[in-house]
């Protein structure tokens, strides 16, 4: 079998490269390949002198015909034969010396550009590449597994994946753009090897250089009873009113004894379980619906929520994705202060993150240190009312203050925490959890994202919700509140600074921004990604009334920038060995080690990226 291309054999290819290896300007660069445009004989030679996409190279040659969407382009592998098509994204370092791309275009989307993250390219040692047949295996006849029949002519489609990153099958997929939505549980078989399957959430890293099968789920025939209580489920999570322990134990129950597993017959039950946990919610749904939704804007949103949740539920509809992410949020704590109620997130070891601005009226002036009288309690496991929760004591009154536009703090806790056994009348002890900091990840433009806090100082509760792009921030204002005044307050300089974050502000680009129940109280809350990396900390709210505490817009700060900072302060305070602790804690994140490698060298003429 021929292998695939951009795959590497010979020794010390199997193992993981560090990221120095792969630093996407290092001196040296340079290889060529040639593309033929369509209704063009000759082919045009391409120089690539630094690391990029295979479409940002092509880009570069003036023949490059700027009136096709990007997304309806088809690049073919190789002049020879019609075996392999790549994406549009793919690495140009994966191009071997001196191939041929053939390029033509489609009247229709052939590949979807909006779930693609924008990594910087590297070298062709941090990739794995595989390729998946056009004609699929098992129960693929009656559903169709790729976006476009414009590929039906290609043997091939070349998937790629990074190393170190922690990339499933299903994650390289869903980021190539050229597969559908709704693939399921499928499987890759081995076309040396059928016998042998691949699951979609197993690791990339065994699968370098094979050819593929894709084989889907044999459809199981579901009865109306069970698509009504779908149905149900899928719309309170759009009005985000399920709590961590309603969303998860509910859906569980629901989907156990519709499989038969709890020995029962019949589904009214569970329709009847799911509506009397939204009868307990009403009121507050009510008031969430009327905050959302004033006067007849009603009317306005069931399309653009549609098609929002349409890609939010992709990802966290799903039990085994929001399963993970109940796991993470074990390191979610509520942060309590004689002045306000926040939450906070174990960054690593004993080391909380959170909002600066939640200790405003804590610190000491002219320094970052707790006033005497100021006790802070950190509380986690805080999720059901009647249980007994963990609660840790700070270790020091020293405090890494940012309150500047960051707006991040750092409190160091006690190892161990104390709670009260109501069994033993005594008080047992318990650890920190784990952090978060291993899962930091670049800020994405769009897509998914999900919040774990304490909004109002309630117990843990968890929201999935969409990115509102920085093009679609004006629209979500005018169609919330009505042209007229929303242009009004744009233009007022007591507006709370929302202009500033709209397409043309000096914070635009600065952070990520959701609609989300979780308002006062929810600061310092991590926010996740479709692929559970945890890239914000949610900060704030923009508002429409400075009198009341409602908002139009929520906003987050991206962790890799507060990463920067925080590792900056640590080398100028001279604390050398937590800036240790750190490089051991962040080892094998690759984005996170392209920061430390250029903080802790300063020489280095590459810039920075953060997000």
């Amino acid at each position: 079998m021929e292998k695939a291309p951009g795959s590497k054999t010979g020794p010390g290819t199997s193992g993981i490269k560090k990221e120095k290896d792969a630093d996407p300007t290092q001196a040296g660069h340079s290889h060529s390949f040639s593309v033929k445009f369509p209704s063009d004989r000759k082919e045009y030679t391409i120089d690539c002198v630094q690391p990029g996409t295979v479409l940002q190279a092509i880009k570069t040659c003036h023949k490059y015909d700027e009136k096709f969407p990007d997304e309806n382009l088809v690049i073919q592998l190789d002049k020879k034969d019609r075996k392999y098509a790549i994406a549009t994204h793919f690495p140009c370092t994966c191009i071997r010396e001196g191939v041929c791309l053939i390029l033509s275009h489609e009247k229709e989307k052939i590949e979807e550009t909006q779930g693609q993250n924008e990594e910087p390219i590297q070298s062709k040692e941090m990739y794995y590449v595989f390729s998946i047949e056009t004609v699929g295996g098992e129960n693929t006849r009656t559903k169709p597994f790729i976006r476009s029949k414009a590929f039906n002519r290609f043997k091939y489609l070349c998937v790629y994946g990074e190393k170190g990153r922690e990339m499933t099958v299903e994650d390289a997929l869903r980021r190539d753009g050229r597969f559908i939505d709704d693939l399921g549980n499928f499987t890759l078989s081995d076309n040396k090897d059928p016998i042998k399957s691949t699951g979609c959430t197993q690791p990339v890293d065994n699968l370098d250089g094979k050819e593929f099968k894709l084989c889907l789920e044999k459809a199981k025939k579901q009865t109306e009873k069970k698509k009504q209580r779908i149905k149900v489920i899928q719309k309170t999570m759009e009005n985000n009113q399920f709590s961590v322990k309603d969303l998860v134990e509910g859906r569980v129950r629901a989907e156990k004894r519709s499989e038969g597993k709890s020995g029962q017959s019949g589904s009214s039950v569970h329709v009847e379980e799911i509506y009397d946990l939204l009868r307990k919610q009403y009121p507050d749904l009510k008031e969430e619906m009327m905050r959302r939704f004033p006067g007849d804007s009603y009317q306005k949103a069931p399309n653009l929520r549609k098609e929002d949740f349409g890609k939010i539920r992709q990802s966290f509809s799903d039990v085994h994705r929001v399963r993970e992410l109940i796991k993470l949020g074990e390191s979610v704590c509520l942060i309590v202060n004689p002045f306000q109620q926040g939450t906070g997130f174990v960054l690593f070891d004993n080391f909380i993150l959170t909002n600066a601005h939640l200790f405003k009226q804590c610190v000491e002036e002219g320094n970052k240190k707790l006033k005497d009288d100021i006790e802070v309690e950190v509380i986690f496991n805080f999720e059901e009312k009647l249980k007994k929760y963990h609660c840790f004591k700070l270790a020091h009154r020293n405090i890494c203050y940012c309150h500047d536009e960051l707006d991040y703090a750092i409190l160091q806790i006690e190892p161990v925490g104390q709670k009260d056994n109501p069994d033993t009348n005594k008080l047992t002890e318990d650890e920190v959890p784990p952090g978060l900091l291993k899962r930091f990840g670049p800020m994405p433009k769009n897509g998914e994202a999900c919040i774990i806090g304490h909004p109002d100082g309630e117990v843990k509760q968890l929201d999935p919700t969409s990115i509102i792009e920085i093009g679609n921030r004006e629209k979500i204002f005018k169609d919330h509140l009505g042209t007229a005044f929303i242009d009004h307050k744009i233009n007022d300089p007591e507006n709370q600074g929302i202009e500033s974050i709209l397409v043309a502000g000096n914070k635009a680009e600065k952070g990520t921004t959701y609609k989300t129940f979780m308002y006062h109280g929810s600061s310092g809350s991590p926010v996740f990604d479709a692929q559970r990396k945890v890239f914000g900390l949610h900060t704030s709210g923009y508002g429409y009334d400075p009198e009341t505490s409602k908002s139009v817009i929520e906003w987050a700060q991206p962790l890799l920038t507060i990463f920067a900072d925080f590792v900056s302060k640590l080398r100028e305070n001279g604390e050398e060995e937590r800036l240790k602790r750190v490089k051991e804690v962040a080892k094998g994140n690759s984005d996170l080690e392209k920061i430390l490698k250029q903080i802790l060298k300063p020489d280095s003429d590459e810039p920075m990226q953060t997000d």
